[in-house]
């Protein structure tokens, strides 16, 4: 059985010897397929695609083609976020930061609110002039520390919030592309005449809770100005001029006496005003004063007014509450009564006023049709 075994084990032997004497250089052959299963970076044809290591990380196999490419600058600050996803956008806000750090380039929208930063220094965003918006919103900024030139090479500018600091005058100058400027809750106290020059695409100021006594004509110039805020400020008279395109006007809470006459007609596409919380008499008031055909809202709340002043039949909401208004004139809402003419008015508040619902005229239904709310 021993001869049997070894004599099939020497017949293997010689047929597998004869096949490779068949070809001479096998075992060169037989090495070539066990380098094949291999990457190797130098060849220029890999079996598969070689990636080298990035550079500055881990030490990895050298690169095929010369050295390696040098490591590129760090594009967000440390004190700061900058999302994958949102790529032009950094959120440096609430790190208690007393300085703005670094812009990169490709920014489009930075957030510095809730810090305690105080100065914005020369040349800060020079390096990123394609901003779109800058937060910079509750701070300890101040007026002195506020670079003069820092925001005028920002040609593309939208948005400007700078609300909520100590600043004692509006910057300037500002970018024409500026559509939105938030500067409410500071300490300004005037307006000149030429502080918002230039800003002919702005739609919205936001300059309420300031210590404003006076702004001239400034607005004069915002032809595209939508919304105006002067809310919470020491105004003893309404701005000399309003915007042709203004929509909502906010003058609540100020020392207003007077509106002259015909005020509101330079400006026709006029909405919502806002007058409660001054110091409006009749005396102040010229009999067309209000009665501007574009208006629907107009609060005049909490004044020191004795008689409803005349207002347009297209105005829906009246707020008139907190006067001293004796009597009801139903002439302030329709000069003519009949079936055809009435007043398109749906609230009224006549409370806290000297009048009695008793006072009511006989027609004021007729006219008043609309109404869904009159409080006496």
């Amino acid at each position: 059985m021993q001869w049997a075994s070894i004599l099939l084990l020497a017949g293997l032997c010689s047929l597998s010897w004869a096949q490779y004497e068949e070809d001479s250089h096998w075992w060169f052959q037989f090495l070539r397929s066990q380098q094949s299963t291999y990457d190797d970076p130098y060849d220029p044809y890999p079996y598969e695609p070689y990636e080298p290591y990035p550079y500055g990380g881990e030490e990895g196999p050298a690169y095929a083609y010369g050295s390696p490419p040098p490591p590129e600058p760090r594009d967000c600050p440390q004190e700061c976020d900058c999302p994958p996803n949102f790529p032009t956008a950094m959120y440096c806000d609430n790190r208690n930061l007393k300085y703005l750090p670094f812009v990169p380039s490709r920014m489009k929208y930075v957030y510095f609110q809730n810090n305690q930063i105080s100065s914005i220094q020369e040349g800060v965003f020079d390096n990123a002039t394609g901003l779109l918006w800058i937060a910079l919103h509750g701070n300890q900024i101040t007026s002195d520390k506020v670079g003069r030139k820092v925001f005028s090479k920002l040609r593309h500018l939208e948005r400007l919030y700078l609300d909520h600091n100590n600043l004692t005058r509006i910057p300037s100058p500002l970018p024409r592309s500026l559509r939105e400027l938030h500067l409410d809750h500071n300490q300004i106290s005037r307006v000149p005449n030429n502080a918002l020059e230039g800003l002919e695409n702005l739609t919205a100021l936001y300059l309420h809770h300031n210590e404003i006594q006076e702004v001239g004509s400034s607005m004069r110039g915002l032809r595209s100005l939508i919304l105006l805020d002067l809310s919470y400020n020491h105004l003893r008279k309404v701005p000399d001029g309003l915007p042709s395109a203004l929509e909502q006007l906010y003058l609540e809470h100020n020392n207003v006496f007077s509106v002259p006459d015909s005020y509101f007609r330079g400006s026709p596409k006029l909405l919502y005003v806002r007058l409660s919380h001054n110091s409006l008499t009749n005396n102040g008031l010229a009999s067309n004063t209000f009665n501007s055909s574009s208006l629907l809202e107009l609060d005049l709340s909490y004044n020191q007014l004795q008689k409803i002043p005349p207002v347009s039949t297209n105005l829906e909401n009246l707020y008139l509450q907190g006067n001293r208004i004796n009597e009801f004139s139903i002439s302030s809402f329709c000069t003519v009564v009949d079936v055809m003419n009435f007043s398109k008015l749906q609230v009224l508040r006549l409370d806290g006023n000297e009048i009695k619902r008793s006072a009511m005229p006989a027609d004021a239904p007729l006219c008043l049709r609309l109404a869904s709310l009159i409080e006496i």
